[in-house]
């Protein structure tokens, strides 16, 4: 298996000048067995504007809450920019996060070990932590994840994800130093590692949920076409998002409500699983919905949606499903009742439009308020970016997607600061940028 990267051809920005190879946001070419389409129960709409198609989502929902944001405008009537650049210089940047310790800096994770601090405007030249001697870098691997604690400002600790020199997952804590833009490098504890079959599909994103619980993305452990079954099976972490305890416990303990403690032959760290590769999900910091962007095989990419409150152990339907289409007919995907009992994505997009989803984030920042409440989502090969607004949910009902930027840029990542900002994440022009609302053209007198 050759894991490929494709460059807009009409484009003459970096994202067509080289083509990297990214952890999470390869796209394989594996040769794959035609399987027929499963038709979902409500029919999905195709937005021609955007190549998106927009999907039934097939959640329960309990009592129901008011849309979040405002109804008007809506995400067609209103157009972005990404040309603020907040920082540049950076190298193999995957992710941009934030402290929140009301410092006002912003960390950005480099995949070959280094995370670097931008504070007013400049990165700072000594690194906030060197963990390249730790990594293994290249392909798909790396320092993949940062997420600082939600007490960060008491206990200085905050935890990073990536690939050891064996290329296997771990997860570790460190704390600051007494200076506050250097970590403590002896300070390291290490959470658990696991192992990787294959090189690629590592996943890699860490955020602490609304609850205080911080939780891991993990791939369906690669190669392609999920060989293993992981996606679908229980007893493993991959293919899954984990939901840990890091306050308690030595050096963490479960969650009291994770969906399958106390069952046997699961792991009982897996919060959401049938995932192939949730290289970016954030939750929105409003109403505490979690979005996430999974990585698709050879046709599809999805954004998948769980909504706040839910008590987790969604199935997102990988190897079953890619998107919404049938990818494998084996066992267990025969199984009517377990089809039955998928989650389906709020969307997916075929090969033609992208190559390489990457999860973004709702908008909650206070400088532009008809922003609130969309969510703004791209793709790392093909350089869009698009958005979509929850406007409903019950039952739940979306905007039509807006194609709302052609960047030209590899987006590996967006980020979101404390104040609600988004910023988005140039692989391979080393740039972190600012999404702000464009300002509406004067009308000529």
């Amino acid at each position: 298996m050759m894991a490929v990267m494709v460059g807009c051809s009409n484009q003459s920005t970096p994202a067509s000048q080289h083509t990297p190879t990214l952890p999470g946001l390869t796209t394989t070419r594996d040769t794959a067995t035609e399987v027929p389409t499963l038709t979902p129960t409500a029919e999905p709409s195709l937005s021609p504007s955007s190549g998106v198609t927009q999907l039934p989502t097939q959640h329960p929902t309990s009592t129901p809450q008011p849309a979040p944001g405002t109804s008007t405008p809506t995400p067609q009537e209103i157009s972005i920019s990404i040309d603020e650049v907040v920082a540049s210089g950076l190298g193999y940047a995957l992710y941009v996060t934030t402290a929140g310790d009301g410092s006002g800096r912003l960390f950005v994770v480099e995949q070959t070990g280094l995370i670097k601090i931008i504070q007013d405007g400049q990165v700072l030249d000594q690194p906030f932590l060197d963990a390249t001697h730790l990594i293994s870098f290249g392909s798909e691997r790396g320092l993949l994840g940062l997420a600082f604690h939600p007490q960060y400002s008491e206990n200085g600790y905050f935890f990073i994800d990536y690939t050891d020199v064996n290329g296997n997952t771990t997860i570790e804590r460190y704390s600051v130093s007494q200076n506050p833009d250097i970590a403590d490098p002896q300070s390291s504890l290490l959470l658990f590692k696991i192992d990787q079959p294959y090189a690629n599909h590592n996943g890699g994103q860490l955020t602490f949920g609304p609850d205080g619980y911080l939780y891991i993305g993990m791939g369906d452990g690669g190669s392609a076409n999920d060989p293993h079954n992981n996606g679908q099976t229980l007893s493993t972490p991959l293919g899954a998002i984990l939901r840990i305890d890091v306050d308690h416990g030595s050096p963490y303990d479960i969650p009291p409500d994770n969906p399958f403690v106390n069952q046997s032959n699961t792991d009982p760290r897996i919060w959401d699983y049938g995932l192939r590769n949730p290289w970016r999900f954030s939750f929105d910091m409003q109403t505490h919905d979690l979005y996430i962007g999974d990585v698709g095989q050879d046709q599809y990419e999805e954004i998948d949606f769980q909504e706040a409150g839910s008590p987790g152990g969604l199935n997102f339907g990988w190897r079953c499903m890619e998107g919404i289409h049938t990818h494998n007919t084996q066992p267990p995907c025969n199984d009517q009742s377990l089809l039955n009992s998928l989650t389906a994505p709020i969307l997916d997009y075929s090969h033609s439009v992208g190559h390489s989803v990457t999860g973004g984030y709702v908008y909650r920042g206070s400088q532009f308020p008809a922003l609130d409440g969309i969510y703004f989502f791209g793709d790392f090969v093909a350089g869009k970016l698009w958005s979509i607004k929850l406007t409903g949910r019950s039952p739940f009902t979306w905007t039509e997607v807006k194609l709302q930027l052609e960047t030209g840029f590899n987006i590996s990542s967006f980020g979101q600061d404390e104040q609600g900002e988004i910023y988005v994440v140039d692989y391979s022009g080393g740039t972190i940028r600012h999404l702000t609302q464009q300002a509406a053209a004067s009308a000529t007198p």
